[in-house]
């Protein structure tokens, strides 16, 4: 037998995608401690801190509206599942953090879907998990995007709805007074 018959057989490794966006990235750069492109190996045991504070944080966002620990992602295995997941966790006291329009307060935790959109303040970050076997420890891949995550026209309308239940937008297309037509025009 040669050694590559010989070889364990390599398992795979979940890996997180992360891709980060802030409007202010260029003049700021708040993510230059971030090592973009290259995959890094986070002990299962471990939990991936964001924030500010770079003693306590594996991942630091330079900017001073960051708190000292915005989030945690913890990786764990579903009970009586072979299955890996990850948990996200709001450790800011000051900002929310929403997780697909979920929105996390202090201390508020829940399941990381396979694909979502994490926003606080300023900040987008879209994460996608990518399945694997090992259960000693998982990547992470960090990218920048250069456009924003959420694009403006997917967002939901943010001007009050009046008491009518009618809102003024729908009315901004048309002519300033209603028209009356006859059914055959």
């Amino acid at each position: 037998m040669t050694s590559f018959e010989e070889a364990e057989t390599e398992e795979t490794v979940t890996c997180l995608h992360m891709t980060f966006y802030h409007p202010c990235q260029e003049e700021k750069m708040m993510f230059r401690c971030l090592n973009f492109c290259k995959r890094e190996q986070v002990r299962a045991d471990e939990t991936a801190k964001f924030g500010r504070d770079s003693n306590i944080c594996r991942y630091n966002l330079l900017d001073s509206r960051v708190s000292r620990i915005q989030f945690a992602l913890q990786f764990y295995r579903k009970l009586h599942s072979s299955e890996y997941c990850f948990e996200i966790k709001n450790l800011s006291k000051r900002t929310k953090l929403t997780v697909n329009q979920t929105e996390l307060g202090y201390l508020n935790k829940i399941d990381l879907p396979w694909r979502c959109i994490i926003c606080f303040g300023d900040y987008q970050i879209l994460a996608e998990v990518q399945v694997g076997e090992s259960m000693d420890y998982f990547e992470t891949h960090l990218h920048l995007a250069e456009a924003p995550i959420l694009q403006e026209r997917s967002l939901p309308s943010l001007q009050p709805i009046p008491e009518s239940g009618i809102s003024s937008s729908i009315f901004l297309c048309q002519d300033k007074s209603p028209t009356e037509m006859d059914e055959n025009e």
